[in-house]
C-alpha cells in the first residue's frame, strides 16, 4: 500500500517512504492487525487504511506547527533538522498500531515490540550510526505515548496522538464500536461527516469538524479533546464542531431486549 504522501523535498523522508511502500513485512502487520480487530473483535479498523489516513494527518499537523513557530522536540532537544523530524512522526504514525497483531489490549505498548526492528531497517543507511538511534528512540517513543493515559514528552509524540484521534470521518471513528449495533459509540461515529485541517488564525492549527448530527460530540468529547488534553500541544490547536444544515437521522428506532 503506498502512503502517498507530500514528500515535499525531504530526501531523507522521501527514502524511508520507499521502504515502507516496499515492506511486505510490514504490510503483512497492517492486514494481520485487521484481522484482530475487524474479523476477531468485529470492530473498526485498524489497519492499512487507518494507517494512511493518520500519516497524512500527522505530517500535515507538524508542518503547520512548524510554521505557526512550534520548534518540534527532536530540533530543539537533539539539534536534528526539521525534516529528521517528519521522518519521526511518518515512521511512528506508519507502526503505531502493529501491536494489534498480538492483542487489541496494551496494543500501544506490544506495537513497540515489533515496530523496534522494523524502524531501525527504515533508517538503516540513511542515517549515521550515531543518529539513528536517537531517531528509533523518538519514533518509539510516540507510539507508547499514544496511550490515551500518557501525556507525550515531545512534540513529535502529540502529533501522532492527535492524529490518531482525528481519523474520524464517516464512522471511521478511534472509539472501537461493534459495526452494525447501534450503540453511542456508533452512532456518535457516523455523525462525524467532515474533518478539516488548516492554518489558524489565533493558533497554529486550526481542526473544523462537520457534523451530521449532534450525536457526533460524544466523539469529539470523548476522543478527541481527551487525546488533545492529554498531547501536551494542546495550547496551539483551535477545534470547532458543528452541525451543518439541518440534523440528518442516523437510527430510525432504538428498542432494549
Amino acid at each position: 500500500m503506498a502512503l502517498n504522501l507530500p514528500v515535499r523535498g525531504n530526501e531523507r523522508l522521501g527514502q524511508v517512504v520507499a521502504r515502507i511502500d516496499a515492506s511486505p513485512r510490514l504490510a503483512a502487520l497492517w492486514s494481520a492487525s485487521n484481522v484482530t480487530a475487524m474479523d476477531r473483535m468485529h470492530i473498526n479498523d485498524h489497519g492499512p487504511v487507518h494507517v494512511r489516513i493518520i500519516t497524512n494527518i500527522a505530517l500535515k499537523l507538524l508542518r503547520l506547527l512548524s510554521a505557526g513557530g512550534v520548534v518540534p522536540s527532536a530540533v530543539k532537544d537533539h539539534r536534528l533538522a526539521p525534516e529528521d523530524a517528519e521522518v519521526i512522526v511518518v515512521l511512528a504514525a506508519c507502526l503505531h498500531d502493529v501491536g494489534h497483531v498480538i492483542d487489541r489490549h496494551d496494543h500501544e505498548d506490544l506495537s513497540l515490540i515489533l515496530a523496534a526492528p522494523l524502524a531501525r531497517d527504515f533508517l538503516a543507511g540513511i542515517y549515521a550510526d550515531e543518529t539513528a538511534p536517537v531517531l528509533e528512540g523518538e519514533v518509539l517513543h510516540a507510539i507508547h505515548a499514544h496511550r490515551r493515559d500518557v501525556t507525550p514528552l515531545t512534540v513529535e509524540g502529540g502529533v501522532v496522538k492527535i492524529a490518531d484521534a482525528l481519523d474520524m470521518e464517516s464512522g471511521r471513528a478511534r472509539i472501537p464500536f461493534t459495526a452494525g449495533e447501534a450503540t453511542i459509540h456508533s452512532v456518535s461515529a457516523m455523525a462525524i461527516k467532515k474533518v478539516r485541517i488548516k492554518k489558524g488564525t489565533e493558533r497554529p492549527v486550526k481542526i473544523e469538524i462537520e457534523m451530521s448530527n449532534s450525536a457526533g460530540i460524544f466523539q469529539l468529547d470523548n476522543l478527541l479533546a481527551e487525546k488533545l488534553k492529554h498531547s501536551g500541544i494542546a495550547e496551539h490547536f483551535e477545534v470547532i464542531g458543528e452541525v451543518a444544515a439541518e440534523e440528518k437521522k442516523i437510527i430510525q428506532r432504538y428498542t432494549i431486549d
